[in-house]
């Protein structure tokens, strides 16, 4: 639909396909396809994980916390073996497939279990499942694309996969209502959505070989990571996106923090997650389109100058729904801008036969340095109040900003 509506488009102004950019491959599409069935199975299960687990079973708040801790933490080192065995084995789809059916299967397991240490098992081998196949996921879109096509690309896949995250907890919602609230039952149709994604993998993904368009040099053959390592571009671009990591807050910090200064209806709560959403959908491909022109690393930058003027906005006197709008905007512009582009950053910078392997130590990076931040923020609000915190948030965040672009390590040039 989306190929389709941008020829139509381009064709209308009279411009040849060349000036139009290339079109995004039928992999990518069905990949996003996959990312956006696998996205309602998941935001099914985790609308209504809190109330079947503090609720249906009487989970404490605090082993609670400590499962969603485990379940939000556990895929950042597995991202580097799945990547590593897609690029050993060149069986990228295999691995991928892998990953989702496992996290399918768990969505079963929580049928038949209902002690905190079992359900924490299978929540972990859920983000096992997640963590293993996003490197090989996000190297097939790599390369089923161009060179010069990567962050449209990578911007289709992330609207697809984020129209699921909106989708799956009103779905959740639909069936609970028409089950009477039988969390079971919610399980059970998530277990069958993710069953489907797998099914579209398995029929229409197919992994790209053949004679890599960039060889890997002597000097960077070996074993996953530490090869990919010597990758000039990879060393600037992981700890790049490493040092802003540091400095950006959780979602949930935020939500709270909106709802406190902006003093917002507790009734709107649960519907700013689903704003940030639609914004990410709505800027997606657009924004991907801009750092396939522009440079994805001015464009990895300017989303995270977006998050910085957030910050600075929910730090300010302003109020209303007008000021909570803008937060949000700001918020979903921010992954439009970074979540995709990162990786379309990434692809062009790895020969074929490493780039899974460059892909997970890039993602690995950047998840590990938001753990930290994450826990920094945390123990700042703890014991300096969440003004304080979110004040070294934006201003760490604009010094890592402002030092990154006098550096002139993310540009374009510095990333080749």
């Amino acid at each position: 639909m989306y190929v389709s509506a941008s020829r139509a488009s381009d064709a209308a102004r009279g411009l040849p396909r060349a000036a139009a950019g290339p079109a995004v491959a039928g992999n990518v599409l069905v990949l996003g396809l996959v990312s956006l069935v696998t996205d309602v199975s998941a935001e099914m299960v985790t609308a209504v994980l809190p109330l079947y687990l503090v609720v249906g079973l009487g989970m404490s708040p605090l082993a609670f916390g400590a499962l969603d801790g485990l379940y939000q933490g556990a895929t950042a080192l597995l991202r580097l073996a799945g990547g590593h065995v897609a690029d050993r084995t060149a069986r990228h789809k295999l691995v991928a497939g892998t990953g989702y059916a496992l996290s399918a299967v768990c969505k079963l397991g929580l049928l038949a279990v209902s002690a905190p240490w079992a359900i924490g098992a299978v929540l972990a081998a859920d983000r096992a499942g997640k963590g293993l196949r996003t490197a090989p996921r996000d190297a097939l879109i790599s390369l089923s694309a161009p060179p010069e096509g990567q962050g449209r690309a990578f911007g289709v896949h992330r609207a697809m996969d984020t129209a699921g995250a909106l989708l799956g907890p009103l779905v959740a919602f639909g069936v609970l209502w028409a089950a009477h609230d039988a969390y079971e039952t919610v399980f059970t149709v998530s277990f069958c959505t993710a069953a489907f994604a797998v099914l579209l993998l398995a029929l229409f993904v197919r992994d790209v070989r053949g004679k890599p368009a960039r060889p890997v040099p002597p000097s960077r053959r070996g074993p996953g990571p530490a090869a990919v390592l010597r990758d000039p571009g990879v060393r600037r671009l992981a700890p790049a996106a490493a040092l802003l990591g540091v400095f950006t807050v959780g979602d949930s910090f935020v939500y709270l923090l909106l709802q406190r200064r902006l003093e917002l209806p507790a009734a709107v709560f649960p519907l700013l997650p689903v704003a940030t959403a639609a914004g990410f959908l709505l800027l997606a491909v657009p924004l991907g389109r801009l750092a396939d022109r522009a440079g994805r690393g001015p464009v990895f930058l300017a989303g995270h100058a977006a998050l910085a003027a957030a910050y600075l906005l929910l730090l300010s006197p302003l109020g209303g729904a007008a000021a909570a709008v803008l937060v949000l905007v700001l918020l979903g512009a921010f992954y439009a801008a970074t979540d995709g582009v990162l990786m379309a950053a990434a692809g062009p910078l790895l020969p074929a036969p490493l780039r899974a392997s460059g892909m997970a130590v890039v993602q690995t990076a950047q998840a590990l340095a938001r753990l930290a931040g994450a826990l920094l923020f945390g123990a700042g609000w703890t014991y300096a109040g969440p003004g304080a915190a979110l004040a070294c948030a934006a201003g760490g965040l604009v010094l890592a900003i402002a030092v990154l672009r006098a550096s002139g390590i993310l540009e374009k040039e510095a990333l080749r």
